[in-house]
């Protein structure tokens, strides 16, 4: 009998050092795919190191100067409406460094921010391929694309917070005063901090239709709640759309809300995708 006993906690125990193993198998594996997309954001963060002087010029202190697309294109829009008051002729801004290693820092941080935003695709697909091999194949047939859907939506949402909101925006806060005796000077630092924050945040706000996916998967979001909630929703794009537009005007905020509107509704429409593909897995089971 307590043969039988020792056996058993042998066996046991055998089952419990593989599963161990396995957990720290995929701990390896884990590390090595980050290991890889780390490699990835050093090779893009020394290309943009390298290429500095025109990057910070042309891309980091383009929203700076009015002849900025932005402006150019709000000029063209007002002569075709014959509106006044959308060109923007001057920006009221005047940046300053205020420590001894400021402006090394800032070239280290500001190419290390690119370049972690450049390597964003390879780090999605490393997670990817971390991830696939857990999935069953119908799991796998209807993630296709995910790669490079979640690329897509992250470069969208960054080109339309560069363009669009970070250009508005400083063109507001920059021209801000409350008093006439308060002269506005700008930290270099504080710019590119806006500049990154407002183009970052917007990006991952463009993922919201592949978190609504994983979380339709997961049976926590379903089209029906979405669609109920609805009004909810447009209140707190409105007040996303408030938060990351500091400015007061209601062309501004309309402009920032509408994509996110966008991106409600095709959330909606994930949703129900997912939905039908979970009622005919479920119908082809019964039957």
């Amino acid at each position: 009998m307590s043969e039988n006993k020792i056996i058993k906690a042998i066996r046991d125990k055998g089952k419990t050092m593989e599963a161990e193993m396995s957990f720290f198998d995929h701990l390896e594996a884990l590390r090595w795919h980050l290991v890889r997309a780390s490699v990835a954001i050093v090779i893009f963060t020394s290309f943009v190191f390298y290429f500095y002087d025109w990057i910070f010029d042309t891309i980091i202190m383009g929203p700076s100067r009015p002849t900025f697309w932005t402006y150019r294109m709000l000029c063209e829009i007002g002569a075709a409406l014959h509106r006044s008051g959308f060109c923007i002729d001057k920006i009221n801004i005047q940046l300053i460094n205020t420590e001894m290693a400021g402006q090394f820092t800032l070239q280290i941080n500001s190419a290390l921010i690119i370049g972690i935003t450049l390597g964003v695709p390879y780090l999605i697909w490393e997670i990817w391929r971390f991830v696939k091999p857990a999935l069953h194949e119908k799991e796998r047939k209807a993630a296709t694309g995910f790669v490079f859907y979640a690329c897509m939506l992250f470069f969208m949402g960054v080109l339309f917070g560069y363009y669009v909101i970070t250009p508005m925006s400083i063109n507001f806060l920059s021209g801000y005063t409350v008093s006439t005796k308060i002269q506005n000077l700008f930290s270099i630092d504080s710019y590119i901090s806006s500049v990154a924050t407002l183009t970052l945040a917007t990006g991952v706000v463009f993922e919201l239709p592949i978190l609504v996916y994983i979380l339709s998967n997961l049976g926590v979001l379903t089209p029906k709640f979405m669609r109920e909630t609805r009004r909810y929703a447009v209140v707190i794009i409105l007040v996303i759309a408030a938060i990351v537009t500091p400015t007061p005007d209601m062309l501004t905020m309309t402009v920032v809300s509408i994509p996110l509107f966008v991106l409600y509704e095709v959330s909606i429409v994930v949703a129900g995708l997912v939905e039908k593909r979970k009622l005919k897995r479920h119908d082809e089971i019964m039957s």
